[in-house]
């Protein structure tokens, strides 16, 4: 009986078990990898051989695997519909990164961006494992005559020298390995660090508050994008230069298949005029201080988390805030006194840690408007 059944093209990716996956692995490879599940022959496995290059620990390691295993199970990897395997429990991953190493130029290996960037991020481990690890990924690849590698944009060069070395493996052996292409989302590709927003999202960051977990609850997820780094303009829009706004456009477009256009429209606000205007409502209670700004005259308001710029003058704010419990501790700078827990010589201490100075000429001043504060408080009491 002929079998009339299409054959499916392959699909492999990896991910190494570094640490739970972020918002950026999700979007970027591991929803792709669920979205793909039915209509390819789907390899998906976690790298435990990749991460032995900054020689973790081995219970660790192996503790680290397993969870990672769990994670992907958990995130809609169905095993009945996809191969989901350990790295190293495949034996000819290493055998054939061995002989792919013999097949593979010392020039083009020393040209990947990722042995450069690791090797000055770990100087003092810069190991032949580290050097060869394209090659690994190579034979990861190519071990499953891949048609797709589900790959972010930063990763094209790893696909590109993997095609390179099957390309001169047939050359010279006849037609051994399938030639591999890219399979890079629409969108989510690349998702950006929260706090470095020209760096990659990564679950390595020393900054908890550069990525989202994929294991976050909701109240930590929302303190995260509300301390993302954006800009001073306070509107939102897609722009060269507007690096954090662009991300966090990115990831919104991501979690809700919105377009650019429609994100704009929806945090559009409109004056009473009914033209656009970038406007935030915060409450005085939220400020920490003003600052000024010199180049404009203008203010900037500093938050626990973030700042905006304010389009009244300083004097204007120094003059409307007076009778709301701000003072001027030295020129340029209106504090929120609600927010001082102590004043020590000319040092004053904010209740989030800050450090601000007092101007030894605003000192009496200064205190006299702070003492007025604590007696208008124990009044209320």
């Amino acid at each position: 009986m002929e079998n009339n059944q299409e054959k499916k093209q392959t699909v492999l990716s990896l991910i190494q078990p570094t640490g739970t996956p972020t918002l950026g692995n999700y979007l970027g490879a591991l929803k792709n990898w669920k979205n793909m599940s039915d209509g390819y022959d789907c390899f998906f496995g976690v790298a435990d051989l990749h991460s032995i290059t900054v020689r973790p620990n081995p219970a660790d390691l192996r503790r680290r695997t397993t969870e990672m295993y769990a994670l992907l199970l958990a995130l809609g990897l169905d095993p009945h519909k996809n191969t989901v395997f350990v790295q190293s429990h495949v034996p000819a991953h290493a055998q054939l990164a061995w002989i792919l190493d013999c097949y593979t130029q010392f020039g083009e290996a020393s040209r990947m961006t990722q042995f450069k960037d690791k090797s000055e991020k770990h100087p003092d481990n810069v190991n032949v494992g580290l050097f060869a690890y394209p090659v690994l990924m190579a034979a990861d690849i190519l071990l499953y005559q891949t048609d797709f590698v589900p790959i972010g944009i930063d990763q094209k060069q790893h696909l590109e020298i993997t095609r390179n070395i099957a390309d001169r493996f047939n050359g010279l052996y006849g037609n051994t390995f399938k030639l591999p292409e890219p399979f890079i989302g629409k969108s989510g590709a690349k998702i950006m660090s929260l706090q470095e927003p020209n760096k990659k999202m990564s679950k390595s960051d020393t900054n908890p508050k550069a990525f989202i977990s994929v294991l976050d609850d909701d109240n930590t997820i929302m303190k995260k994008i509300k301390s993302a780094v954006t800009d001073s303009e306070a509107r939102v829009y897609r722009k060269d230069g507007k690096d954090g706004v662009n991300n966090l456009m990115g990831i919104y477009s991501c979690c809700t298949g919105k377009t650019d256009e429609e994100i704009e429209k929806e945090f559009e606000i409109l004056d009473e005029s009914g033209t656009k205007a970038g406007c935030v409502c915060l409450k005085l209670n939220e400020i920490l201080y003003f600052e000024y700004i010199k180049r404009s005259r203008k203010a900037a308001i500093i938050l626990e988390d973030c700042r905006y710029e304010c389009e009244c003058t300083f004097e204007n704010l120094v003059e409307e805030l007076h009778p709301y419990d701000f003072a001027v501790n030295h020129r340029g700078c209106l504090i929120n006194v609600r927010h001082i827990e102590k004043i020590q010589g000319f040092h004053i201490y904010l209740d989030n840690g800050k450090e601000l100075s007092l101007a030894q000429k605003r000192s009496s001043d200064f205190r006299e408007e702070m003492n007025k504060f604590l007696q208008k408080t124990q009044r209320r009491e």
